[in-house]
């Protein structure tokens, strides 16, 4: 009987060992304090990279998965110039989920989508709002308008983004949602909430400061140009950009990008809109790269896409506590 009992005493010690391990890994993992890992992120002062391609991202399960390990803080997918398909963006946030969570301990990566609808002015807008209503039912965390041309325009897309039942805001700049409540339960899914959770969530951040919806403007013509400063008061805006592509086209100005850029009309474009950003406390978005990731950060970017490399210089100058 002596073996016997002599394995059984390895047994359990191995399963003690084991129990004190999964213990202690268990109290490792970080306990995110928001849904959305770029607004925790932004709300400790810390700058946010993402990754994503103007040519669309694949709306599959199996890329969702793939992606849900991303070294990006969050994936922006684009839908302005790749197909309007709702049911591959759907599809995709259920892969994110089932290849999470993140090493931040989120349960996915954030989601922000470019929707093709131009805020050329605010019947626009309101004309083409079933598409943020769509696209925030398969539970992405935000959204980007283009071509923010008019305050109209910036006002109408908030609306449009906002259930009514929050009050932020409200009669100071913006009026109450419009969103409706069918969608909520797919999109609450996806955040591993209840739906009534999910209600208090859905909102504009930092407006609502409780909120998990970031949202984007692009203002990145000649028309956005002319009224940025009133486009950025509007409440509700999260973070903006100068757009330089088609600001460049916009301008009139031709040759390479990274030429044009140099052209004194372009560094005013820039300049407009990061000064527009700084009056009115919204963060400013601009391409970075490991060459110019600290200046930017310097300077006072919030917001970019970046490589992997560059994004890693650029979390350990500010030394970036979050695990990515």
């Amino acid at each position: 009987m002596i073996l016997p009992i002599m394995r059984l005493t390895r047994i359990v010690l191995a399963l003690g060992i084991a129990a004190a391990i999964a213990a202690t890994l268990i109290g490792q993992t970080p306990k995110p304090k928001h849904v959305n890992r770029a607004i925790e992120l932004l709300e400790q002062g810390q700058p946010i990279y993402y990754t994503g391609s103007h040519s669309g991202t694949e709306g599959s399960f199996e890329q969702g998965k793939k992606d849900a390990q991303t070294y990006a803080d969050y994936i922006s997918y684009d839908m302005e110039h790749a197909p309007y398909d709702v049911k591959g963006l759907a599809d995709y946030m259920r892969g994110l989920v089932a290849g999470g969570p993140t090493k931040s301990g989120h349960r996915t990566p954030a989601v922000i989508v470019n929707v093709p609808v131009n805020g050329t002015d605010e019947a626009a807008v309101r004309a083409n709002a079933w598409m943020f209503q769509q696209v925030l039912a398969t539970g992405v965390h935000g959204v980007l308008l283009t071509h923010a041309d008019t305050p109209g325009a910036v006002r109408a897309f908030v609306e449009a983004v906002r259930l009514p039942i929050h009050k932020q805001g409200v009669d100071h700049g913006v009026n109450e949602g419009r969103r409706g409540a069918h969608g909520t339960s797919t999109a609450a899914k996806i955040w591993g909430v209840s739906d009534e959770e999910y209600l208090d969530k859905a909102d504009a951040w930092p407006l609502n400061p409780q909120g998990e919806l970031l949202l984007g403007l692009k203002l990145e013509d000649k028309y956005a140009l002319a009224n940025a400063s009133q486009n950025l008061k509007v409440p509700g805006v999260g973070f903006a950009e100068w757009g330089p592509g088609d600001m460049q086209l916009s301008l009139g100005i031709r040759g390479p990008g990274s030429q044009a850029e140099k052209d004194p009309r372009m560094q005013a474009a820039r300049k407009t809109v990061f000064d527009a950003c700084k009056e009115n406390h919204i963060f400013f978005l601009n391409s970075m790269n490991t060459s110019n990731v600290i200046d930017m950060i310097k300077e006072g970017v919030m917001v970019g896409p970046a490589s992997e490399e560059a994004a890693n210089i650029g979390r350990k100058y500010t030394k970036r506590q979050m695990p990515w």
